[in-house]
């Protein structure tokens, strides 16, 4: 069967994909390697920032999207993507269940924030351990909190979280800063930010949040216990794109190259959600770079 669109990813811009592909009648098929839809915002105890839908959870929200897409008649495969290749103007997307093909392709695979590593991590994720300020900040208003990390993220949510939180831990495992010299200027002039310089987090502590992380200094070998709320780790975020690497252009950091109308330099290809260059990466930025895609590809097929 050659599909309309076939879109990989059922995280919100994948979703919201789906359902602006499902209300213009195209013939589309949903990829999704994972047995849960939602992406990211599954990792999130609660969103406050969604127009509408205040304090609904994360996997609530997944859901509802999921649910939507599903209400009009969204068709969804499990499985992994392994290649993406073009045949004429034919797009076919392989996977361990077969070979699919569609006049269109909208990727929306999402980005992984990178993982300390360490223990409580995982188990306290959306208990207290976030990887998004901006999404989560609202939440320990007052509380004292850490951020992990020493570039211009990890300075941008220490100054954003000072701004309603009572104490701000930032923590980096080297003695300098990789940020930008005025932002490394705003922290160090901000008074509820202290510097944790030189030192790496070695385990998130609580039972059911989190309590206390333990912080080990590199160059006295000393471990201290800070008692804190919640952890922001703001060490990398990496694009879900190698399957599609020899397919669309992408930035030194992997990222799909595509603007506000989600083209790629492919044709009848597009990029949305967090894959793809933006400057805020968001659900809500995400949802409309879904619905951008869908006009962009409806566009290409009818051309």
């Amino acid at each position: 069967m050659l599909y309309d669109v076939i879109i990989l990813g059922s995280g919100p811009a994948g979703l919201s994909a789906a359902i602006y592909a499902q209300r213009a009648r195209l013939n589309t098929l949903i990829i999704e390697e994972k047995p849960l839809s939602g992406g990211q915002i599954l990792d999130t105890y609660e969103v406050d920032n969604y127009p509408g839908l205040p304090g609904i959870t994360g996997f609530e929200m997944g859901q509802k999207f999921r649910t939507h897409a599903d209400s009009l008649g969204a068709k969804v495969v499990n499985a992994q993507v392994l290649e993406v290749k073009m045949d004429g103007d034919k797009k076919v997307v392989s996977t361990k269940k077969g070979d699919y093909e569609a006049k269109s392709l909208i990727i929306a695979t999402g980005a992984t924030h990178r993982r300390l590593g360490v223990p409580g991590e995982e188990e306290l994720t959306g208990m207290g351990v976030s990887y998004c300020a901006t999404c989560d900040g609202a939440f320990f208003r007052g509380k004292e909190v850490a951020v992990v990390g020493g570039g211009d993220v990890a300075l941008e949510d220490a100054l954003f979280l000072a701004r309603g939180c009572a104490k701000v831990y930032l923590i980096h495992r080297r003695d300098e800063f990789r940020g930008a010299r005025i932002l490394q200027e705003k922290v160090k002039e901000t008074e509820n930010i202290e510097l944790v310089l030189g030192s790496t987090v070695t385990a998130i502590e609580g039972d059911g949040q989190v309590s206390s992380i333990l912080v080990h200094n590199k160059e006295n070998g000393t471990q201290k216990e800070l008692k804190v709320q919640g952890v922001f780790i703001a060490v990398g975020i990496e694009p879900n794109s190698s399957a599609v690497k020899d397919l669309v252009a992408q930035d030194a950091d992997g990222y799909i190259m595509a603007g506000e109308d989600t083209k790629t330099n492919v044709e009848g290809v597009f990029a949305a959600g967090d894959v793809r260059t933006k400057q805020l990466r968001q659900v809500v930025t995400a949802a409309a770079d879904g619905a951008n895609a869908i006009t962009s590809a409806e566009k290409y097929i009818l051309q």
